[in-house]
């Protein structure tokens, strides 16, 4: 069906790779530029819309699947939706108006209820759980809290573009570390390769984003053991945490040696099919916490008290959903992958997450990005170019690489979403069976 995204260690002999720096001094001096020239965004004078704003309009302008941005289009459940409609119809608990800048009580008690359920983890709810605007708040708090000019913060590539813009924002330097086809693992001893004296900060992501690769524990050890040996403080993104198909989720904090320097971050978005509501949070050491808290509350203060109270109850009463929800992406997942199969492709099968990621190069694409028009205007399905998550310039995309050419490939890859419903799937998997004739003419 399509080459296996697994857990555990890299490939036997896998040489290993240079990191890969984002450009230095001469960089944009402004904030503002230097966030979107770290993201590729950034054309002569002018900024540009994200990758993922630009496909969603591409596919409304042909009508096309849109199997680009990651967000669900069926909500989650009524009885969660609920449960905010009615704290602002009543305005019970002051849900109208601001929450505490740490979160509401019982949202902060209900994360660290799930953190002791799920992963046998024991928060304080007053000093280790910070609430926050989405995971992406989280992550970009926690990076101008932490790091600054002649920091240096790595990350592995392709990732999440929130990492590199909230770095350059904070006035950073970003390193990103490819993760190589068709595992996509990441290696201890690359790692350890692109930090130096300089190094702030590690961003750990898993379940990953976009390969569904999740981590086995050994591995995790091994990274986090690069990390202690350097002294550099640990961000994990483990928003896919309840979307893992094949084993289970293993949290970076409870790995030995992690937890004095990790900070987590997680939300209600991925976990309930509720994207827009943005509620996420952080945990880890108290002192850490409060860092993250300290640039927080200078960002959006608070989050809807609704949302908050709503998602409290989730956390408590919605494992049901969580477990019905795995299986149904499961599915989807499977016959995506199936589609794609059948298109000529060799799709990676995720582990985890809302995403495959294939390579367009059989049928004869070495730029996943120039092919994009042509997907959405002939084929009818739009996807993300896996070149929009990765450093401009970098080896990971620069198809004279050199020793990189594993990684090099990643200029023809594409990410496909299959959190979708069955038949958008279906309509999908009927359009993407003419990609061979498409990508020919």
């Amino acid at each position: 069906m399509g080459t296996t995204s697994a857990a555990g260690g890299p490939p036997p002999g896998d040489p290993g790779s240079a990191s890969h720096p984002s450009p230095p001094g001469d960089a944009p001096r402004e904030p503002w530029r230097r966030t979107a020239a770290a993201a590729g965004l950034l054309a002569g004078d002018d900024p540009t819309p994200t990758v993922f704003e630009a496909m969603t309009a591409l596919a409304s302008r042909h009508g096309a699947v849109n199997l680009g941005q990651g967000s669900p289009d069926e909500d989650g459940p009524a009885w969660i939706r609920e449960r905010a409609a009615e704290a602002i119809r009543t305005g019970a608990g002051r849900a109208n108006q601001y929450a505490p800048g740490l979160g509401l009580p019982a949202l902060r008690q209900a994360v660290s209820a799930h953190q002791r359920r799920h992963y046998g983890v024991d928060l304080d709810p007053d000093r280790q759980v910070l609430v926050t605007t989405g995971a992406t708040e989280g992550i970009a708090a926690a990076l101008l809290a932490l790091v600054g000019p002649g920091d240096q913060v790595v990350a592995f590539e392709p990732y999440y573009d929130s990492y590199a813009a909230m770095t350059a924002l904070a006035g950073a330097r970003f390193t990103a570390v490819p993760l190589r086809p068709p595992h996509f693992l990441p290696d201890p001893a690359d790692l350890e390769r692109a930090l130096g004296p300089d190094t702030r900060l590690v961003v750990l992501n898993t379940p990953h984003n976009p390969t569904g690769v999740v981590p086995d524990p050994g591995l995790l050890g091994r990274l986090v053991e690069v990390c202690v040996r350097h002294g550099v403080l640990i961000l994990s993104d483990e928003v896919y945490e309840h979307l893992v198909y094949e084993g289970r989720h293993h949290p970076v904090a409870t790995v030995p040696g992690a937890w004095d320097r990790t900070l987590t971050v997680s939300s209600a978005g991925k976990s309930f099919s509720l994207t827009g509501w943005k509620v996420g949070w952080v945990t880890g050491p108290a002192e850490l916490v409060a860092a993250v808290r300290a640039v927080k509350q200078f960002l959006t203060y608070s989050t809807g008290p609704a949302f908050q109270l709503a998602i409290a109850g989730a956390l408590a009463d919605g494992d049901a959903f969580l477990a019905e929800q795995r299986d149904r992406f499961r599915a989807a997942r499977d016959r995506l992958l199936a589609g794609l199969g059948a298109a000529g492709l060799d799709p990676v099968v995720p582990a985890a997450g809302y995403f495959t990621v294939t390579d367009l190069a059989p049928l004869g694409v070495d730029d996943a990005a120039a092919a994009t028009e042509a997907l959405a205007a002939r084929a009818g399905v739009v996807g993300i170019p896996v070149s929009a998550l990765c450093t401009p310039g970098s080896a990971t995309m620069d198809p004279d690489g050199g020793r990189e050419a594993g990684a090099a490939g990643l200029r023809s890859w594409m990410r496909w979403a299959f959190c979708k419903p069955p038949a958008a799937i279906e309509d999908a998997v009927r359009r993407l069976s003419v990609l061979p004739s498409v990508l020919a003419g």
